[in-house]
């Protein structure tokens, strides 16, 4: 008797979508966010129940209330945490990380480095205002030295975050940047770090209107494709890096780096630990 191949599932956007509607500000870059998610889930035909999505705390954290998926929105700064020990227990599931510049890379960025350097199999997609858009616009890891405001005076006079640079060196597998306004772009962009194995991080520029008004305008001005394709060598992403404005967009680095695979424990009955627990 043969047996008729099932048909693989096709899937739409709006199948990723949740019934909860966004309470971003008008304009904001992470509405673009979720939308280039949503069609690069579609194009990758993963079924939304195989699909995890992990955040901490911040604007950009809102995320798993917005898509039709597994989701976990867990406290500041431990989101790379949670999503390390949800991809150790269910390897099944591809596991998505959302979070922010404040969320993770200040608080959370100790779990940045050693995410990189573990290389799990995790997208790690940041949406980078440079500023702290929930709670009224202080100055975040990346946002300029010179920046002038009410809240900071004359600017903080502290040289900003690089990401990109932290991301290669501590050992991530697949480094990239978008810009929100180019959402085909950051789709795509999104595609290629969950079909790369191991640690991907996707650094997307998400303008803030509420708090810096221009940075849309602005960014959308100065923002450009890199003059060089992406590279394997870390010493070539590395020299590449040192002449990076911040504003090139695209796949910087893609490794081959084996990612990490925990050893399985067969047979494990929870009972063995509860007993080494008893009081």
């Amino acid at each position: 008797m043969n047996m008729i191949p099932t048909p693989a599932r096709e899937f739409k956007p709006a199948d990723f979508k949740s019934s909860v509607k966004p309470v971003w500000c008008p304009g904001c870059g992470d509405h673009s966010v979720l939308v280039a998610f949503q069609r690069a889930m579609a194009e990758l035909a993963l079924p939304p129940e195989q699909v995890a999505v992990v955040s901490g705390i911040g604007c950009s954290s809102r995320m798993p209330a917005y898509t039709n998926c597994y989701g976990f929105h867990g406290v500041h700064g431990r989101s790379l945490a949670l999503a390390t020990g949800l991809k150790v227990a269910r390897p099944d599931l591809t596991v998505i990380v959302a979070s922010g510049d404040g969320d993770g890379f200040s608080i959370g960025g100790n779990h940045f480095l050693h995410a990189c350097r573990r290389n799990l199999d995790v997208t790690y997609i940041v949406m980078d205002n440079r500023i702290y858009g929930m709670t009224k616009g202080q100055p975040s890891p990346t946002t300029e030295p010179d920046w002038d405001t009410a809240i900071s005076p004359g600017g903080t006079g502290v040289s900003p975050f690089h990401p990109l640079v932290i991301a290669l060196a501590s050992g991530a597998n697949f480094i990239a940047r978008g810009f929100t306004g180019n959402i085909g772009h950051c789709a795509r962009l999104i595609v290629e770090a969950v079909r790369t194995p191991g640690f991907s991080f996707v650094q997307l520029l998400s303008p803030c209107v509420t708090f810096r008004e221009d940075q849309q305008r602005v960014w959308r001005n100065v923002v450009h494709e890199a003059m060089v394709p992406e590279t394997d060598d870390p010493a070539r992403a590395a020299r590449r890096l040192m002449t990076d404005d911040g504003f090139n967009l695209g796949v910087l680095y893609r490794g081959a780096r084996a990612p990490y695979q925990p050893r399985p424990l067969a047979n494990l009955d929870p009972s063995h630990f509860e007993s080494e627990f008893a009081i």
